[in-house]
């Protein structure tokens, strides 16, 4: 049985926790199914510092994707960083840039494939009264999905937990505010598996049919925020597709000069 070392390219998650991810299982069976002498694995890390220490392990490393929490807490790490990442504020997916002769690491750069795939994912939800958007979280996630709707014209307004001037907090949210804002993504790791009883703490009662309630999270297939949301009329929808999205734009980004 090969090691991972002895695959011609490596890839890989980092994030804490990871048992709800299934990207590994996504990419170890497309290289499988398309004869690509690589593998994907799993780095689930409870400090970024151990990042530098993955990266010294695994020198046939190509390229890496970012989940919760260090999207944000990546960047001072990277090198560089694409537009949108900079823009946006966050990292979803790290390029290993290597010299073609030696193969030594000479640059990690970051992007964020969230933003595109998010945005491919909402063309068909999106309605002309549908035209303001709450987007519950504030991390790196949440930066992505605000950038997303904005491109399609869409004002956002961000919900946390924490009070500030750039945010409501849920306990400020009102009837009238839900009503007019007809777009609500749940942007936070909250209903997750193992956590899959939890959700925002959102005031559901105030939803209606005329509501699509977006939930980025993708195991379980249907998240308590999207039970709550349904069971008063509300559209719903989970994040698999923005995952598959996101994941075939990961394997460009890294396979494209």
């Amino acid at each position: 049985m090969k090691s991972p070392l002895d695959y011609k390219c490596l890839y890989g998650l980092i994030g804490y926790p990871l048992v709800h991810s299934f990207s590994r299982d996504f990419f170890n069976r497309k290289f499988v199914a398309e004869g690509i002498d690589a593998l994907y694995l799993n780095f689930e890390i409870h400090d970024l510092g151990q990042l530098m220490e993955v990266i010294a392990e695994y020198p046939n490393l190509n390229g890496l994707n970012v989940t919760a929490p260090y999207k944000e807490q990546v960047i001072p790490i990277l090198d560089s960083l694409d537009d949108d990442a900079r823009d946006i504020g966050a990292v979803n997916v790290i390029k290993f840039i290597r010299d073609s002769r030696s193969g030594d690491l000479v640059e990690l750069r970051g992007y964020n494939s969230d933003v595109v795939g998010f945005g491919r994912t909402i063309d068909g939800i999106l309605t002309p009264q549908r035209v303001s958007a709450m987007v519950l979280g504030t991390g790196g996630a949440a930066k992505a999905v605000r950038a997303a709707l904005q491109r399609h014209g869409i004002s956002v307004q961000l919900v946390s937990r924490t009070k500030s001037e750039h945010h409501l907090v849920y306990e400020e949210i009102t009837r009238a505010m839900v009503a007019s804002h007809l777009i609500i993504v749940n942007a936070t790791p909250l209903g997750k598996y193992p956590t899959d009883d939890q959700c925002p703490d959102f005031p559901y009662r105030f939803l209606t049919p005329a509501h699509i309630c977006y939930d980025l999270v993708y195991n379980p297939e249907e998240t308590l925020f999207m039970k709550r949301a349904a069971a008063h009329g509300a559209q719903t929808k989970n994040g698999i597709e923005m995952l598959l999205l996101q994941a075939f734009d990961s394997y460009d980004i890294w396979n494209n000069d």
